[in-house]
């Protein structure tokens, strides 16, 4: 399937702080923070998920790898499961994320870790860096240089900082360093290389409304020399981004409120990135139609049934009526307390699957709260009018013992079934 990926890329639910990785597998791999609807704010950011592709438009919801609740020394009350990152060394995939330690969240930041054998899955968390901690310590970033050698970068509050890992890949060797020559540095830091010149991104302190600007050295560390902004404002209230080349073509991967048009319900994007002769960046241009796919995409489809609405149980205000012969559907979803609920769901053997909703809506941003065997997943959006379909991908216990709940009261959907495709 060719065509363009349109922005923003990822819908159904919110994601911001897109970490780009291209990995061995040729596929490349998104891991982004999630924006937790209805929102309160940054400290309800949770539940990481992870995105892949082969071709940039057609995209796979990995799930969920990692949310607070795993975390046994952070914040007693969770969230604030901030900007990650992700990196590779022998076998082992490494996940870098912020998270609080106490409930004095902003003094007590650290950068834990999880690791997996797999790109997009069983992560198990393994603590956090030893020896680092504290203030605005946000926004992980590990480079991965030519020589295996490894790097991390963070900052928040207008400093940054860079050193070196171990081998281990969860201790620093020696002591990190302030980054010097870069100018108005806010915060999301990221290091890329690129004939033979290293490059560190980074968001500026424009009020509300921040812009990315990136510094250039011939060491991975610095001294930065300062080349300028290359993405103006988003129209969000924050940036933050990062930058990768796929199959021959760099891109910059950054979030804004397009969908929400609310600072903290943000959405990931896609745009070309080009530079001059000399190394310099080009400023990005925004684009609503996205990059184009960069190959026919590789099928990789997984067998799924369907489950029509004749089949669950609804309450509160929601009704099966038939909408034409031979199929039902369920509408006053908007009404409180109305659901619809799916029992028996098979899970096979258990594991990843994804949840697709079919429905219409008359409604800009109407949304459904999903609900797998009593967890709350948060909101759902639906934005296609006429045949539309929203998705999540969620873990499923084995056999047909699930139980998959639909809850509306956030707008007028007519709900016409449930498709389930297992990922492993």
């Amino acid at each position: 399937m060719n065509g363009n990926a349109k922005n923003p890329i990822f819908t159904s639910i919110f994601t911001a702080d897109p970490s780009a990785h291209v990995w061995e597998d040729g596929r490349i791999y998104i891991y982004a923070s999630h924006d937790m609807d209805p929102p309160r704010g940054c400290d309800l950011m949770d539940r990481y998920h992870v995105f892949s592709s082969d071709d940039l438009v057609n995209w796979v919801d990995e799930g969920e790898i990692l949310r607070s609740d795993d975390v046994s020394w952070g914040r007693p009350e969770g969230g604030f499961m901030w900007a990650p990152d992700c990196a590779y060394r022998n076998g082992t995939y490494y996940f870098y994320y912020p998270h609080p330690s106490g409930s004095d969240w902003n003094d007590t930041w650290k950068i834990g870790v999880a690791t997996s054998d797999k790109p997009a899955s069983g992560f198990f968390d393994r603590g956090y860096i030893e020896g680092l901690g504290g203030f605005a310590m946000i926004d992980p970033c590990v480079f991965m240089d030519d020589d295996g050698r490894a790097y991390m970068y963070y900052g928040g509050g207008g400093v940054c900082h860079g050193g070196e890992l171990n081998d281990d890949m969860m201790s620093i060797k020696g002591e990190m360093a302030d980054m010097i020559g870069l100018e108005d540095f806010h915060e999301a830091a990221w290091t890329f290389k690129r004939n033979g010149i290293y490059y560190l991104t980074y968001a500026d302190n424009l009020h509300d409304n921040n812009r990315m600007r990136y510094a250039t050295s011939e060491h991975p560390l610095g001294p930065w020399t300062y080349r300028g902004i290359f993405l103006e404002p988003t129209g969000c209230s924050t940036t933050h981004g990062s930058v990768v080349e796929y199959k021959g073509q760099w891109y910059l991967f950054y979030h804004n409120q397009a969908i929400s048009e609310q600072g903290n319900l943000r959405s990931v994007c896609i745009d070309e990135l080009h530079f001059d002769a000399d190394g310099s960046i080009r400023t990005v241009q925004q684009t609503e139609e996205g990059v184009r796919a960069v190959h026919t995409a590789s099928t990789r489809t997984a067998p799924h049934a369907f489950y029509p609405v004749d089949e669950c149980e609804v309450s509160g205000e929601a009704m099966k009526v038939a909408t034409k012969p031979g199929a039902n559907a369920v509408i006053c979803m908007q009404g409180a307390a109305s659901s619809c609920e799916f029992r028996e769901v098979e899970g096979g053997s258990g594991g990843r699957a994804t949840l697709a909703v079919r429905y219409s809506t008359s409604e800009r941003l109407a949304k459904l709260r999903l609900v797998v065997n009593g967890a709350d997943y948060s909101l759902l959006n639906a934005l296609q009018a006429e045949g539309g379909h929203t998705s999540l991908t969620v873990r499923l216990e084995p056999g047909p013992v699930n139980t998959i709940k639909l809850a509306g009261d956030c707008g007028d959907i007519r709900i016409e079934g449930l498709s389930v495709s297992r990922l492993e």
